[in-house]
Protein backbone atom coordinates (compact mmCIF):
# COMPACT_ATOMS: atom_id res chain seq x y z
CA UNK A 1 0.00 0.00 0.00
CA UNK A 2 1.60 3.19 -1.11
CA UNK A 3 1.25 6.70 0.63
CA UNK A 4 -1.33 9.69 -0.32
CA UNK A 5 0.40 12.59 -1.39
CA UNK A 6 -0.83 16.00 -0.84
CA UNK A 7 -0.36 19.66 -2.43
CA UNK A 8 -0.31 21.98 -0.03
CA UNK A 9 -1.44 25.59 -0.14
CA UNK A 10 1.23 28.42 0.51
CA UNK A 11 1.62 29.90 3.99
CA UNK A 12 -0.98 32.47 3.15
CA UNK A 13 -3.62 30.18 4.22
CA UNK A 14 -2.68 30.42 7.79
CA UNK A 15 -3.87 33.07 10.08
CA UNK A 16 -1.62 35.37 12.41
CA UNK A 17 -2.04 32.89 15.30
CA UNK A 18 -1.17 30.02 13.44
CA UNK A 19 -3.82 28.56 13.23
CA UNK A 20 -5.05 27.01 9.84
CA UNK A 21 -7.72 29.66 8.43
CA UNK A 22 -9.05 27.34 5.67
CA UNK A 23 -8.40 23.94 4.31
CA UNK A 24 -4.60 23.36 3.39
CA UNK A 25 -4.19 20.15 1.39
CA UNK A 26 -5.59 18.62 -1.45
CA UNK A 27 -5.29 14.58 -1.52
CA UNK A 28 -3.13 14.20 -4.91
CA UNK A 29 -2.86 10.19 -4.31
CA UNK A 30 -4.57 7.11 -3.31
CA UNK A 31 -8.55 7.19 -2.54
CA UNK A 32 -9.04 6.33 0.97
CA UNK A 33 -10.03 10.26 1.81
CA UNK A 34 -11.81 11.08 -1.55
CA UNK A 35 -15.51 10.66 0.21
CA UNK A 36 -14.29 12.55 3.60
CA UNK A 37 -15.69 15.88 4.01
CA UNK A 38 -12.77 16.48 6.02
CA UNK A 39 -8.96 15.60 5.37
CA UNK A 40 -7.52 14.45 8.63
CA UNK A 41 -4.86 16.72 8.67
CA UNK A 42 -6.91 19.36 8.46
CA UNK A 43 -8.63 17.93 11.32
CA UNK A 44 -5.55 17.16 13.11
CA UNK A 45 -3.81 20.95 12.55
CA UNK A 46 -7.15 23.02 13.79
CA UNK A 47 -7.06 20.83 16.54
CA UNK A 48 -4.14 21.24 17.53
CA UNK A 49 -3.72 17.22 18.23
CA UNK A 50 -0.02 15.97 18.55
CA UNK A 51 1.36 12.67 16.93
CA UNK A 52 0.08 10.01 18.15
CA UNK A 53 -3.55 11.69 18.45
CA UNK A 54 -3.40 12.60 14.56
CA UNK A 55 -2.56 8.96 13.86
CA UNK A 56 -5.45 7.82 15.67
CA UNK A 57 -7.49 9.89 13.41
CA UNK A 58 -6.15 9.35 10.35
CA UNK A 59 -6.26 5.18 10.94
CA UNK A 60 -9.55 5.60 12.30
CA UNK A 61 -11.28 7.49 9.08
CA UNK A 62 -9.44 5.80 6.32
CA UNK A 63 -9.33 1.86 7.73
CA UNK A 64 -12.86 1.00 5.90
CA UNK A 65 -11.14 2.49 2.21
CA UNK A 66 -7.50 1.45 3.03
CA UNK A 67 -6.27 -1.25 6.18
CA UNK A 68 -9.33 -2.47 7.56
CA UNK A 69 -8.34 -4.32 10.42
CA UNK A 70 -4.35 -3.51 10.31
CA UNK A 71 -5.01 0.57 10.06
CA UNK A 72 -7.56 -0.49 13.82
CA UNK A 73 -4.74 -1.75 14.99
CA UNK A 74 -2.24 0.19 14.07
CA UNK A 75 -5.17 3.28 15.90
CA UNK A 76 -4.75 0.91 18.97
CA UNK A 77 -1.17 1.09 19.45
CA UNK A 78 -1.30 4.75 19.39
CA UNK A 79 -4.21 5.02 21.90
CA UNK A 80 -1.96 2.47 24.02
CA UNK A 81 0.94 4.75 23.22
CA UNK A 82 -1.42 8.24 24.54
CA UNK A 83 -2.64 5.98 27.72
CA UNK A 84 0.82 4.91 28.99
CA UNK A 85 1.81 8.25 28.53
CA UNK A 86 -0.28 9.85 30.18
CA UNK A 87 -0.11 7.11 33.09
CA UNK A 88 3.71 7.54 33.24
CA UNK A 89 3.16 11.76 33.90
CA UNK A 90 0.49 10.47 36.51
CA UNK A 91 -2.26 11.86 34.62
CA UNK A 92 -6.51 9.09 34.72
Amino acid sequence: MGSAEYAYSDLSDLSINGKYAKKTTEQVGGSHYKNKKIEPIDYIVSNDLNFCEGNVIKYITRYKEKGGIEDLKKAKQYIDFIIANLELKGNR
